[in-house]
């Protein structure tokens, strides 16, 4: 019995869930949600509780049966509070800021700057003094791979620590050649 998958999901004043055809639309006061589901699974909705019920016992339902639930779940957070991800920039010289709504332009040491479009739907804020970029946005999936794609453009390197890493991410350092002696 898959652990994540028979826990129901509560939710929450405000937020509205429609099933119909195998797709899932989450509608919430920050926005609104829908994904396609597996085929192997089904769904109940009663007293505030929403449960994904798999439709056998293979593992292909077994399987499917948690990341559906674990989809619904993050949908309906996406719609009620939003996902956050904070990244921090180290390095001098290095800096971001934001060009209009959906740019930031990105000085990473490189001969030229990096113009990164964000997608729709989410939205940057820029510390100049923490010298760190808060991503937001209520798609828990285009949130963690905006974050993802500026962090690759300087991942952390393992000398001094330059570079754009994650705000939770421990760096592990090197000592280099004349710390040998």
């Amino acid at each position: 019995m898959s652990r994540i998958g028979k826990r129901p999901i509560a939710i929450p004043a405000g937020v509205d869930i429609k099933v119909s055809e195998g797709v899932v639309s989450v509608k919430g006061g920050k926005g609104e949600l829908e994904t396609r589901m597996p085929n192997l699974v089904s769904f109940t909705h009663e007293d505030g509780e929403f449960t994904v019920v798999r439709d056998n016992d293979s593992r292909d339902a077994r399987a499917s049966q948690g990341l559906a639930r674990t989809l619904i779940s993050n949908m309906v957070k996406g719609v009620s509070e939003g996902f956050t991800r904070k990244l921090m920039i180290e390095g001098v010289g290095y800096r971001a800021e934001n060009r209009g709504d959906q740019y930031l332009l990105l000085n990473l040491g490189y001969s030229h700057p990096i113009l990164y479009r964000l997608a729709d739907g989410l939205s940057a804020t820029i510390d100049a003094r923490e010298n760190s970029i808060t991503i937001a946005g209520i798609d828990r999936q285009q949130v963690g791979q905006a974050a993802a794609d500026i962090r690759s453009f300087r991942p952390p390197e393992p000398y001094k620590g330059k570079g754009v890493r994650y705000s939770d991410e421990v760096v592990r350092r090197k000592e280099g050649k004349t710390g040998a002696k």
